[in-house]
This record gives structure tokens, sequence and C-alpha cells, in this order.
């Protein structure tokens, strides 16, 4: 029980710092998403981190779509990320 939670805890830290540099937006997404998997982590959070660790030109381009496209599901946000690039 204990090596679990110290699991979903590193994976945690990883989600936190694991930032897109110069990784194509697929790859990116790729590994966030196995990251997330191993965590238990909320939704909301988990997309906070997602806007904070991605590029800032494509956040700027999404943040220019009319509210009624922006994404509110994780799911939606890993789709409309790869999208853009």
């Amino acid at each position: 029980m204990f090596s679990n939670k110290s699991k979903t805890a590193n994976a945690e830290w990883k989600i936190k710092i694991h930032k897109q540099n110069k990784k194509h937006i697929t790859n990116f997404i790729i590994k966030f998403e196995a990251l997330v998997i191993k965590t238990e982590t909320n939704e909301i959070y988990i997309i906070f981190l997602l806007k904070k660790n991605i590029k800032t030109d494509i956040i700027k381009i999404i943040l220019g779509y009319p509210p009624m496209v922006v994404s509110k599901t994780l799911r939606e946000w890993k789709v409309e990320k790869t999208l853009v690039r």
C-alpha cells in the first residue's frame, strides 16, 4: 500500500515538472497522459498543469477562441492542444 502511494506521489511530481519545451505537442500529450493515468489527481488540477506546462504560444492561440469553443474537460484539452500544432 505504501508503495502504491509513493508511485502516485512520484507521478504527480513528474506531472508538475513535465514541460513541453521543444517537444512536439503530440509527444508531450502522450507522456502527460501516461503520467495522469498513474495519479489520482482531480481533473481540474490536471487541466491547470496542462495549461501551465504547454508553450505559451499554443495557450495564446487557444485563448483567442470564442468562449463557447474553449474546452472544459481534460480529454477536450488534450485533443485541442494536439490539433493546434
